[in-house]
């Protein structure tokens, strides 16, 4: 069966399909609370396509915004503390949050 006669055969009796939508959210703390500094979304759906830079607002203003929103928080950043003399040190964005959410295709 060719990879077209799959979908199509998919499309013509089948219910909707769940897909995953995840969110990455960067906060200016450790805090689930603190304001977003930065974001990723990918949407597995298809039906949209994000990319970085593509809004000047975040999705949501904390991760709690997000949660109450519907989205499931599945990871949160480990805290390290920075090693001595480095407290100052410009580098990645460290207070990131990964979210899920399952909607139908």
């Amino acid at each position: 069966m060719t990879t077209e006669a799959i979908h199509s055969e998919r499309a013509e009796g089948a219910a909707s399909v769940p897909r995953q939508q995840v969110l990455v959210l960067y906060s200016a703390t450790s805090a689930l609370d603190s304001p977003v500094v930065g974001w990723s979304l990918y949407d597995g759906t298809g039906r949209t396509s994000p990319t970085t830079g593509d809004s000047d607002e975040p999705p949501y203003a904390s991760g709690v915004a997000a949660l109450r929103a519907g989205w499931r928080l599945i990871q949160a950043a480990q805290l390290l503390p920075p090693h001595p003399g480095h407290e100052y040190d410009v580098s990645f964005l460290k207070h990131e949050f990964f979210f899920e959410r399952i909607v139908d295709a």
